[in-house]
């Protein structure tokens, strides 16, 4: 019996108040030893919209699982069909001040490092280093049959020429690059095999309802065994996929810190959860410490 993955939660108890202080947060990373962990609210003031926020893409938007993706052709079709106009989108997409503020922190020595959820490279356009992707990346494609990996942009580039005139009006973009097109409009795209064996191509993504690789998934755990606080920017942690660092964090001792502007699943393993937009919110908190973003001074 094939299940579904969670794509909702409901809070149990009293939730977490949030606050409008950041102050227990710039504690945190004064202190040192801080590693980051963020979702899909970091990245909507670049113009990629979150999945679980109101209004998120979830309202509107079931996205395809990693069984429907390999179950047939047409819902590869649906998928690719999709996915070629969302990543104009992306493509367009650039760093904002949350992504910079987050780089600048790592520039000072004050993260151990940058787990994120997103498939959208934002943070390593903001100049961070030895991003931990999650998620993995659309940037890329994988041959489900030999393994090899390609870039992305080169497969775009052989869609366009097999899909010449494909100009359908999307309804919106979703967090995994998703264009919102009917079926009618999805009838008669060209979906491309490898290039190299013929096999069926997938974005190097972690599809719902797949599994993040064991190794990567370790290397996670070992960052938070070694970092000194977690702090999670911009997720509802509502997926155990990120859920299980705040736990195994606030079990070692550490704190957690969160912001967002929602409750999110990990509120009851955190020190505080500070509910302003994140943009703002990491922009004080580099004034406050005294860190230039963007090579700016912040007094």
């Amino acid at each position: 019996m094939r299940t579904r993955p969670t794509l909702h939660w409901l809070p149990a108890g009293d939730p977490l108040p949030g606050t409008t202080d950041p102050e227990p947060v710039a504690e945190a990373l004064s202190a040192g030893g801080v590693l980051v962990l963020s979702g899909a609210g970091i990245s909507t003031e670049s113009g990629i919209p979150d999945y679980r926020s109101e209004g998120g893409s979830l309202s509107r938007h079931t996205p395809m699982t990693y069984q429907d993706f390999t179950a047939g052709p047409h819902a590869r079709r649906r998928y690719w069909a999709r996915s070629h106009l969302g990543w104009r989108t992306f493509g367009r997409a650039r760093p904002n001040a949350g992504h910079r503020a987050v780089a600048a922190f790592a520039r000072h020595g004050l993260l151990t490092g940058v787990i994120t959820q997103n498939v959208d490279g934002l943070h390593q356009a903001a100049g961070s280093e030895g991003v931990v992707e999650l998620h993995g990346s659309l940037a890329r494609v994988v041959c489900l049959s030999c393994g090899v990996l390609s870039p992305r942009g080169e497969l775009a580039r052989r869609l366009e020429e097999a899909n010449r005139g494909f100009e359908p009006r999307a309804a919106g973009i979703n967090p995994d690059g998703d264009a919102d097109l009917t079926d009618e409009q999805v009838e008669g795209f060209r979906v491309l095999p490898c290039t190299v064996c013929g096999g069926v191509l997938k974005p190097d993504v972690v599809f719902f309802g797949e599994a993040v690789p064991p190794r990567r998934v370790e290397h996670c755990r070992a960052l938070v065994r070694e970092a000194t606080s977690l702090l999670v920017l911009g997720s509802s942690l509502t997926v155990m996929s990120g859920l299980r660092f705040v736990r195994q964090a606030a079990q070692a001792g550490k704190p957690v810190l969160i912001v967002n502007r929602d409750p999110t699943r990990g509120d009851r393993h955190a020190a505080a959860r500070v509910a302003l937009p994140l943009g703002a919110a990491l922009t004080t908190l580099a004034d406050r410490l005294h860190i230039p973003v963007d090579g700016g001074s912040t007094g």
